[in-house]
């Protein structure tokens, strides 16, 4: 039990502190005040004052409202085991963290004897806490269930109960909260489902917080996708070791203007680039390009602890306001990380570029590079425009030292004219093979949420596509596809990168759609990337032509890893391998590593199991690089919810972007995030749906709406928790009001009962 103090008025920061660290149980605000025996205005003041005491970093409250030094540990906590021994002696880190520094590591003091069931990675329990002389100790009170167990959601309250309303857009269903521990309305939290149907219940188990503040978004993806978040200490302790290494003998490419050229908010730099033309007279015309990659392989290891928890996350997770790194942020942000003036370790990938782009030679090797500079896509882009008009172009002998650096705008010009036009002119030669090939040209913007310092939305925006982007990715894809080749060369394991030609099915239902259009598709033909293109082309700027590019984009099959190479359909390419992101793609550094055991480079190549594996290990990075997809995808939902949360009422221009027999969904043009209307606020009558066209259509009126279709929509919800948006048509628009009173059920277009809100009634097929 909490101790009472006697004692008068309020206390001092110092007393507060010392209640708080000599309390045998978590003190909240109201054990506080009834040690100090507080009382009315007195209550009020020591809720300032305990506000004063965090927003100066002297305490922080924990998910149950009891308060801690700041940097230390609730008495009561939830944590999260992260490795057991080889005597079964188990650690543990809080599940919440977000002090400065790396959360600390707590010895579980497991009870022993019958029925206490062993601990593992990976359980969640809640503990007792203490600080002993050789660190933190816990006492564990309970198990809790996983997260993939739990239901995660908000609470709120109707009339004298309390709600779980879950964050899964696919969960409808509102479970009444039967314990709600210390949780309050508004609170996001994970809850257990308690109960048997249809009388289900929730117990709150974790309260994670404010389900609006501006990190709770990647938070709810990253607790809902069970994405590992926290680093055990045997691996940050090791990452730190590796770090230290001396780079070793190496080929020395410091004398050369590299330059890394990446997103202007990028966390890491995994690639550099530098072209020259080429003086070998069997390449008149031609080029020579570096490509140099971070060589991951050179500190994580095979079998190591950093290896083992790199294979566990598969690839790097990017949130808008945070990445959950696949390597500690000792290699990822820093050591590994291609940092202009540092000298860093490197596997260099040398091409020689033919005149018409091909690529004549590679060779691959370890190397010391010193980068000129990190810069900007946009400046880059800037500087090269600021240069046009110009006939010739002067390239720097690839022996010459390293220009003066003048400080003359974003990117000095010295460096202008000895690294960024000769890479522009070496990309024009690949530019002009990329055309040859004809690989799939599908222009749909991505979405970039801006933030500011305190990770508030500041505006969502199409992200714009430069040369610099198309540059950077053209180098890239010539450096994978030299890899691939190279270990192809030497009979070596290949992680590739398949992308496999459409299925049948889709092609067919693809012909159907484009018919709607007037747009013969011949199932007959081999289908190749510019089967695809000629479609796009020929639409001209017809407004239907996102609809039929989102429509050919649903047609592809999705990319994967396999050591079986089945060719990459999309890049219009035979042998496709993923080589430039070893500091946040497993695959590549299984690549790297391959590379690094076929060609001798030495250390750190890839191991026996590792190569009798490869096919386990393909199919788990490619569900974790969908895991990651989905987690990033929804995130950037919610933070489109919040941004347009500002602005429910307001009519927008909207685009369809689905079509089901209960109505369409549509995204806000320019933004993103998908809303739904329903097709029984559309009007009076009855809306059709049409399956090979995509499309519902009024039975009476003709009103159409269809997959693609830019219409204006008043936006009615937007639900930063969930992502969710809503809208409706605005006042006057086509289709009449909402029906007053219910009419019978209707059949959809593939002839099923549907009921008035479009839920699928009785199923009845009729001939067409």
């Amino acid at each position: 039990m909490a101790r009472r103090i006697v004692k008068g008025g309020l206390p001092t920061r110092d007393e507060v502190l010392d209640f708080i660290q000599s309390s045998d149980a978590p003190a909240g605000k109201r054990e506080i005040a009834k040690a100090f025996g507080l009382k009315g205005a007195d209550k009020i003041a020591l809720k300032a004052l305990l506000k004063d005491m965090g927003d100066e970093g002297l305490i922080d409250a924990g998910p149950g409202r009891a308060f801690h030094k700041m940097g230390g540990i609730p008495k009561v906590t939830v944590l999260r085991v992260v490795d057991v021994d080889d005597g079964g002696r188990a650690f543990a880190v809080p599940e919440r963290w977000e002090a400065e520094g790396n959360p600390p590591r707590l010895r579980v003091m497991e009870r022993k004897g019958r029925g206490a069931p062993a601990l593992g990675v990976g359980d969640r329990i809640l503990s007792r806490t203490e600080e002993g002389r050789d660190g933190w100790i816990a006492h564990p009170m309970k198990k809790l269930l996983k997260d993939s167990e739990l239901v995660l959601g908000v609470v709120h309250k109707e009339g004298e109960r309390h709600w779980l309303r879950p964050v899964e857009k696919k969960e409808r269903r509102e479970l009444a909260i039967s314990d709600l521990g210390e949780a309050r309305v508004g609170d996001l939290v994970l809850a257990e489902k308690t109960g048997r149907p249809p009388r289900l219940s929730a117990r709150v188990d974790t309260i994670l917080g404010d389900p609006f503040a501006p990190r709770s978004f990647s938070l709810i993806a990253i607790h809902k996708h069970e994405i590992p978040h926290v680093f055990p200490d045997a691996v940050l302790a090791e990452a730190e070791r590796m770090a230290k290494q001396p780079l070793g003998e190496r080929e020395d490419l410091t004398h050369i203007p590299i330059v890394a050229i990446d997103p202007a908010d990028a966390r890491d730099h995994d690639d550099a680039v530098w072209a020259a033309a080429d003086d070998d007279p069997g390449n008149e015309g031609g080029w020579k390009a570096i490509v140099a990659i971070a060589d991951v392989s050179f500190y994580v290891r095979p079998g190591s602890a950093l290896d083992k928890e790199a294979r566990r996350r598969g690839n790097s997770v990017y949130f808008p306001d945070r990445v959950v790194p696949m390597l500690p942020e000792t290699l990822s942000a820093d050591v590994c990380s291609l940092k202009e003036g540092e000298d860093r370790a490197a596997l260099a990938c040398h091409l020689q570029v033919s005149k018409a782009g091909a690529l004549k030679s590679w060779r691959f090797t370890r190397a010391r590079v010193r980068i000129a500079a990190n810069i900007a896509y946009e400046d880059a882009q800037a500087a090269i425009d600021a240069e046009k008009g110009q006939d010739r172009i002067e390239v720097s002998s690839p022996t010459c030292s390293m220009p003066e650096i003048e400080s003359d705008g974003p990117v000095p010009r010295a460096l202008v004219q000895a690294t960024l036009k000769p890479l522009w002119a070496c990309w024009q030669a690949l530019y002009k093979a990329r055309d040859k090939r004809a690989p799939l040209e599908l222009d749909l913007p991505e979405r970039r949420v801006m933030l500011d310092e305190k990770g508030r939305i500041l505006s969502v925006a199409p992200r714009e596509r430069l040369d610099a982007h198309k540059l950077i990715e053209d180098y890239m894809i010539a450096a994978n596809v030299a890899a691939a080749k190279a270990l192809e060369a030497r009979r070596g394991p290949v992680m590739y990168r398949v992308h496999e030609p459409p299925a049948r099915e889709k092609l067919v239902a693809l012909k159907d759609y484009l018919k709607t259009f007037g747009i013969e598709f011949a199932l007959g033909q081999v289908i190749r990337p510019e089967t695809f293109n000629r479609i796009i082309d020929r639409l001209g700027e017809a407004e239907f032509r996102p609809q039929v590019m989102e429509q050919i984009l649903r047609t592809q099959t999705q990319a994967y890893y396999a050591p079986r190479n089945q060719g990459h359909f999309g890049l219009a390419l035979g042998s496709y391998a993923h080589f430039t992101s070893p500091i946040r793609r497993y695959a590549d550094l299984l690549v790297h590593r391959s590379l690094v055991a076929s060609y001798r480079l030495g250390e750190g190549g890839l191991a026996a199991d590792e190569e009798a594996s490869m096919e386990v290990t393909g199919e788990l990075i490619s569900n974790l690089e969908r895991r990651a997809m989905v987690a990033e995808r929804e995130t950037l939902d919610r933070y489109v919810a919040a941004y347009l949360s500002d602005h429910v009422g307001q009519v927008m221009d909207c685009r369809i972007t689905g079509v089901q027999p209960f109505g369409f969904f549509a995204t806000v043009e320019a933004l993103g995030g998908d809303g739904l209307v329903p097709a029984a606020i559309l009007g009076s009558e009855y809306f059709r749906y049409d399956e090979s066209s995509l499309s519902l259509t009024g039975e009476e009126s003709g009103e159409r709406y269809t997959l693609g279709q830019r219409l204006k929509l008043r936006l009615v919800e937007a639900d930063p928790v969930s992502g969710n948006l809503r809208f409706e048509l605005p006042e006057g628009a086509k289709g009449g009001e909402r029906p007053s009173r219910p009419r019978g059920p209707r059949r959809d277009g593939a002839g099923h009962m549907v009921g008035r809100r479009g839920r699928p009634g009785n199923i009845r097929h009729r001939s067409r």
